[in-house]
């Protein structure tokens, strides 16, 4: 493992790590073991949605798949920045409206393809995250 691919990275990559990676452990958290209502959870809940919109924000200047492509840089990866701020934007309307089950749907839908679909496409082969990981 070296950070040395990361470290030479563009600064929206940079960023984008120093924001999923928190919001990775704080979601696992808060699905998995948090007391659910509970005022730590909502707090948690709301630094959680902030690091999701700021990563999925930072993404869309992230242009390395298709640079040259006909979507101005944009991938088909960039389909789940809508879908995570839609997520976002669901989760605090259901729990602001005390709808706890469209609530839950919202939370895991971020979670699952904001983090554990898109992340597991950032370890392919040529991706930087690979190369952090794995090496050339």
């Amino acid at each position: 493992m070296s950070l040395a691919p990361l470290l030479a990275a563009p600064f929206a990559v940079q960023l984008h790590v120093f924001t999923v990676v928190p919001a990775f452990f704080l979601g696992s958290w808060l699905i998995f073991f948090s007391r659910k209502g509970a005022r730590r959870h909502r707090l948690a809940g709301y630094i959680y949605l902030a690091l999701m919109t700021v990563t999925s924000i930072a993404v869309l200047f992230v242009h390395t798949i298709m640079p040259d492509g006909p979507f101005y840089g944009f991938s088909p990866v960039h389909l789940f920045v809508p879908l995570t701020l839609a997520g976002v934007v669901g989760a605090l309307y259901y729990a602001r409206r005390h709808n706890i089950k469209a609530h839950r749907k919202s939370m895991l839908g971020v979670y699952i393809g904001g983090l554990l679909i898109a992340g597991s496409l950032t370890l392919l082969p040529g991706r930087i995250m690979h190369s952090v990981f794995f090496g050339n």
